[in-house]
C-alpha cells in the first residue's frame, strides 16, 4: 500500500511539473500580432511579380531571437489561390499568437491545366516546390532581420500547399520530372530536403509516391477529412495521389515521427460539402483546431528539451 502511495505521489508531482512547463508554441501566449506584407523573396531583384511575395506574421512586442519559422503555402490546385486567402490569414495569426514567426508565400501558378492533367499537376508542384526552397533561402539569409532560427523551419500547407511541403522534403526535381516525362533517366544521387526542413504540417495534402518517404526522416503531422473527394484521404485506384492515411501507414513502417488527425465524414478543407468560395464559422473552427493539433505535435518533436529538462523534484 505504501509503495502504491509513493507511485501516486510521484505521478502527481510529474503532472504538476508538466503543467508548469512553458506553453509557448503550444498555446496562444500573445494577444496581438504584427503582419508585414508583400516582401519580395525572388532571386531577381528587378522582378517584382506577385508570385514571389510573402507576408510575415509575428507576435507583437516579442523580443525573442532565434524563433522557429513556419512557411505556409496556400491551396488551389496549383492554378488558383494566394497568400491572402482566409486560411492563410487565420493560420498566420493563430501560429504567431503561439510564438511562431509565420511566412505565408505566393508561388508560381500553373498556366496549364493541373486540375485535369496529371503531368500539368506534377509540373505545377515542381515549380511551386522550387519557389518554396527559394523562399526558405531568402528567410534564412534574413534570419537576423526577422529574429528566426535556421534549425527549426517548418514547411506547411493545405491541399496543394500540403503537397508542396511534402514533395519539397521527400522528393527531388528529378523525381518529379520523371512523373512528367517517363523517359528521363533516374538520378543516381538525388538531393532530398535541400532546404533543411525540420518538420512538415500537411493539411489534407498528398504525395505522388509513398516510396519517396524513405528518402528522409522529417516528422509529418497531418489533418484530413475521411470523405475528401478532391485529395484522397488514403489511396484510390482512380487517383494517382496518396493521401494522409497512406502517408501515416508508410511513416509508421519507416519509423518517421508522425501524427494524423482524421475528421470522419468531412470532405476537402474539412467541409461537409466542399465549397472553395465560402467557409462558415464551424469550418473555420476546425481549421484552428487543426493548427492546435499540429502545434501540439511540433512542440514535442522540436521542443522536447523543455520536457526533458523539466525538474520533477519540486
Amino acid at each position: 500500500m505504501r509503495f502504491v502511495l509513493i507511485i501516486f505521489m510521484l505521478d502527481l508531482l510529474s503532472y504538476k511539473s508538466l503543467a508548469q512547463l512553458p506553453v509557448r508554441y503550444r498555446k496562444q501566449v500573445f494577444s496581438a500580432i504584427v503582419r508585414k506584407k508583400n516582401i519580395f523573396y525572388g532571386e531577381n531583384s528587378t522582378d517584382k511579380r506577385k508570385p514571389h511575395l510573402l507576408d510575415i506574421y509575428e507576435p507583437a512586442g516579442d523580443s525573442l531571437t532565434g524563433r522557429p519559422l513556419i512557411v505556409l503555402m496556400h491551396g488551389g490546385g496549383f492554378k488558383f489561390g494566394s497568400k491572402n486567402i482566409s486560411r492563410m490569414r487565420i493560420w498566420g495569426k493563430h501560429f504567431a499568437k503561439k510564438g511562431y514567426v509565420c511566412a505565408t508565400i505566393n508561388y508560381r501558378l500553373s498556366t496549364k491545366n493541373p486540375l485535369r492533367n496529371f503531368e500539368d499537376l506534377a509540373e505545377g508542384c515542381r515549380d511551386a516546390s522550387e519557389d518554396a526552397i527559394t523562399a526558405v533561402k531568402y528567410l534564412k539569409e534574413h534570419a537576423r532581420e526577422f529574429n528566426i532560427g535556421s534549425s527549426r523551419i517548418i514547411l506547411a500547407g493545405h491541399s496543394a500547399g500540403g503537397m508542396i511541403a511534402l514533395q519539397t522534403v521527400y522528393s527531388s526535381v528529378q523525381e518529379i520530372n520523371r512523373l512528367i516525362k517517363k523517359d528521363i533517366p533516374a538520378d543516381t544521387n538525388p538531393k532530398h530536403n535541400p532546404a533543411g526542413i525540420a518538420a512538415i504540417i500537411n493539411f489534407w495534402g498528398a504525395v505522388y509516391d509513398t516510396t519517396w518517404l524513405a528518402n528522409a526522416r522529417v516528422p509529418i503531422v497531418s489533418v484530413h477529412g475521411s470523405k475528401d473527394r478532391v485529395v484522397p484521404y488514403d489511396f484510390k485506384n482512380d487517383n494517382p495521389l496518396f493521401g494522409s492515411a497512406a502517408i501515416q501507414r508508410t511513416a509508421e513502417r519507416l519509423k518517421i515521427p508522425n501524427a494524423l488527425k482524421t475528421y470522419p465524414g468531412k470532405g476537402h478543407e474539412l467541409q461537409k460539402h466542399f465549397n472553395p468560395l465560402y467557409a462558415g464559422p464551424v469550418v473555420r473552427k476546425r481549421w484552428r483546431a487543426a493548427a492546435d493539433f499540429a502545434a501540439d505535435f511540433l512542440f514535442f518533436q522540436l521542443f522536447s528539451d523543455a520536457v526533458e529538462t523539466a525538474d520533477f523534484s519540486r
